[in-house]
C-alpha cells in the first residue's frame, strides 16, 4: 500500500495562509503541532476527507523552511507525504540505492522517514507508517488525535494529485519511480506520472519561472459543486501553489 496522505506546504506567514486555504475550499485547520517548534517551525493541518494540508512557517532565522522560500522566490510547495504499510522494507531498499534518511520519526504507533532533497530533487519525500493503515481514515499522527471533527467536504472531498515541476521532467519521474518502485507511465498528453493508490504524481516542465519544486496541487470537487461557482474556480493560486479543482 502506497498512497498520498500529506501534502506540506511552505509560507512566510502562517496565518494568512491559513485563511487563504480555507476560505478557498472550505476548509477548517484539525491541529497545530508544537513539536515542530524545534525545527522553527509553526504549523496548522487541515483535512480534505481522509488526507491532509500542513502549512508550515518559519518562527526562527536560518531555518531550512526560510533558505527554501528565498531559494524558490516565495510562497509554495514543500513535501510530499505519503503512507505505507512497509516503511522499514522500503527504507533498505532505499538506502541500498544510495538515497539519504536525513530524519526518522520513531513512536510505537508511528514510524516515517524523510528523504534527502538533493537525492530525490524535486521536494522533500516522506514514507510514514501509522498503525491502522488498511481503512482510508485511518488515524495519523500528524494531525492529531481529533482530526476528524474539522472534516469539511462543502467543496472539496480528497487530494487526488500533486504535480513536481522540473527542467527535466523526464528524468525526475524516474528518479522518483525509483525511490518509490512503481514504473512512470506517459499519458497522451506527454506528462509522465507515477500512479499510488489513491493519487496521481504528474512530472511536468517548469513554466512559472520559480524553478524544480512541488508546484501543484490536484483536489477532488463535492459531487454538485461547479468551477465558477461560489468562491470555486478551475485553478487557484494560493500560497504559491496552484490548485486544480477535479470532478
Amino acid at each position: 500500500m502506497l498512497r498520498l496522505r500529506q501534502i506540506c506546504l511552505v509560507a512566510r506567514r502562517l496565518k494568512p495562509a491559513v485563511a487563504d486555504l480555507e476560505s478557498a475550499f472550505g476548509l477548517a485547520t484539525c491541529f497545530q503541532d508544537p513539536g515542530v517548534a524545534k525545527y522553527g517551525l509553526e504549523n496548522a493541518l487541515l483535512p480534505i476527507g481522509n488526507d491532509f494540508l500542513e502549512i508550515v512557517a518559519p518562527v526562527a532565522p536560518n531555518t531550512a523552511a526560510e533558505r527554501y522560500l528565498d531559494r524558490r522566490n516565495g510562497d509554495g510547495g514543500y513535501m510530499v507525504i505519503l503512507q505505507s504499510d512497509d516503511v522499514l522494507t522500503r527504507r533498505a531498499q532505499i538506502e541500498a540505492a544510495g538515497v539519504r534518511v536525513i530524519n526518522t520519526h520513531d513512536h510505537d504507533d508511528f514510524y516515517g522517514i524523510q528523504l534527502h532533497p538533493r537525492d530525490t530533487g524535486g521536494a522533500m519525500l516522506e514514507i510514514d507508517r501509522n498503525d491502522g493503515d488498511d481503512a482510508s481514515d485511518s488515524p495519523w499522527r500528524p494531525a492529531g488525535d481529533d482530526w476528524k471533527r474539522a472534516v469539511r467536504t462543502d467543496v472539496t472531498t480528497a487530494m487526488t494529485g500533486a504535480e513536481l515541476q522540473s527542467d527535466d521532467p523526464a528524468g525526475l519521474a524516474a528518479r522518483w519511480g525509483a525511490i518509490l518502485d512503481i514504473a512512470p507511465k506517459t499519458g497522451n498528453d506527454g506528462v509522465a506520472a507515477l500512479q499510488l493508490d489513491n493519487a496521481t504524481l504528474r512530472f511536468v516542465p517548469v513554466a512559472d519561472g520559480r524553478g524544480e519544486g512541488l508546484g501543484g496541487v490536484d483536489l477532488k470537487m463535492t459531487p454538485g459543486v461547479q468551477p465558477g461557482a461560489q468562491y470555486v474556480e478551475e485553478t487557484k493560486i494560493i500560497c504559491g501553489t496552484r490548485f486544480r479543482l477535479i470532478e
